[in-house]
């Protein structure tokens, strides 16, 4: 089609920062710090992403001439683990029926249930056809090495049609994400809710502090290895309580703080003297994202207060649109988190296989598409809010859209 090449990169750094950059956060897209060559470098070289743990690097990299014109993150995966887009139930039924499903290759961003491009292509008016280059490239690699599937997880909507036209399978999911609708002061948006949902929100933020509790936003500079080490016992708490896998190490913490500490936030909870819980965030250009949390101490409403309200008091200040707090959780209608779909698109190369999953999918869809309907007739809003206006612009946001 073109003079355009792809080649397979073995690591991140194999690209320069400033090379992957240009395409994953280009100047004119709004920022997102998954996509940044620091963030996964701090996976990639702390261990946490790598072919020991089952993420194997396996980026994309297309060059027209001398120039990187589009890139792709990719982890040759040997499990269904960190992915936030379940599948094992394919992997099972492809095992019994004598298949072997792993390796697979996966287009995202490691243990990160958060919606952004896939398909980088910079600022380039050329960048609707190096996606559909991109998408090409992607499927000729998966038949070259004979994996059995090719998963892109968390699109925007845009690059998931786009996938879909070229005959991807398509799948959806529900996030719920907080949207700021002009606040100023966390009792402004309490103003917008029921006063049963108002009442109750303030019940949980006084229960959460009943202890003697208090709670710090720590970021930047100000961000130190004690902080990490904390941070760290409650994470691994919480992996070994939830999941049994712990998939970030500790020193991918560390590297994240020396590379990009403008963009962490870490809220802390301290008690007697002594930090018992907290949360990790990342901060991009217009959303605040809630990834990981843990404690050494249960206090009540203390999980909601952190990752929930706090974020939510640091959207305001720092004048963010939106908090995606993670993967799942209905709970969080009720603390004005609203629902909103999520995109994944899959190519499968047995065409058995692949008919039978079509078929799951596009009941799945349906399901997925009521389930939203039904939580946006149950917001927990007052009835006078111009809802409609407020989903309208959830969908604009959406990156890609």
């Amino acid at each position: 089609m073109t003079d355009r090449t792809a080649h397979i990169l073995q690591n991140i750094t194999a690209i320069s920062p400033d090379d992957w950059n240009h395409c994953a956060n280009p100047a004119g897209d709004e920022y997102n710090p998954f996509l940044d060559h620091r963030f996964l470098r701090a996976l990639e070289e702390s261990g946490s992403a790598a072919a020991e743990t089952g993420w194997q690097p396996f980026h994309l990299c297309l060059k027209e001439a001398k120039t990187t014109v589009g890139v792709v993150p990719i982890y040759l995966k040997s499990h269904s683990r960190g992915e936030y887009v379940f599948d094992s139930g394919w992997a099972d039924a492809f095992y019994r029926a004598g298949g072997d499903y792993y390796p697979k290759m996966q287009v995202s961003v490691p243990f990160t249930p958060a919606t952004g491009r896939r398909l980088l292509v910079s600022d380039s008016p050329k960048r609707d056809q190096i996606e559909e280059q991109l998408l090409h490239s992607l499927v000729q690699v998966a038949k070259q090495i004979k994996v059995s599937s090719l998963h892109l997880t968390f699109l925007p909507k845009a690059q998931w049609d786009r996938a879909g036209k070229f005959g991807m399978l398509q799948r959806m999911d529900t996030q719920f994400h907080w949207r700021n609708n002009g606040y100023d002061t966390f009792e402004k948006f309490l103003e917008d809710l029921s006063s049963k949902k108002r009442k109750n929100i303030r019940r949980e933020r006084r229960g959460a502090v009943a202890n003697d509790i208090t709670i710090e936003w720590i970021t930047g500079s100000d961000l130190k290895e004690s902080h990490w080490d904390a941070f760290y016992e409650f994470y691994i708490d919480t992996s070994n309580r939830k999941w049994g896998t712990t998939y970030l190490t500790r020193s991918f913490f560390s590297l994240i703080s020396e590379l990009m500490p403008e963009q962490t936030l870490l809220i802390l909870c301290k008690r007697n003297g002594r930090y018992i819980a907290g949360a990790i965030n990342f901060i991009g250009e217009k959303t605040l994202f809630g990834r990981n949390w843990g404690c050494r101490e249960d206090h009540r409403f203390l999980h909601f207060e952190t990752c929930y309200y706090q974020a939510i008091e640091f959207a305001i200040a720092n004048q963010l649109e939106s908090v995606e707090a993670g993967a799942q959780g209905s709970h969080k209608i009720a603390r004005g988190y609203l629902a909103r779909p999520t995109y994944s698109a899959h190519w499968v190369r047995d065409a058995g296989f692949r008919e039978a999953i079509a078929q799951f999918l596009n009941d799945e869809r349906r399901y997925v598409e009521q389930d939203i309907e039904w939580v946006e007739s149950h917001t927990p809003f007052r009835t006078d809010i111009d809802l409609e206006s407020f989903q309208h612009r959830l969908k604009l946001d959406q990156l890609g859209s």
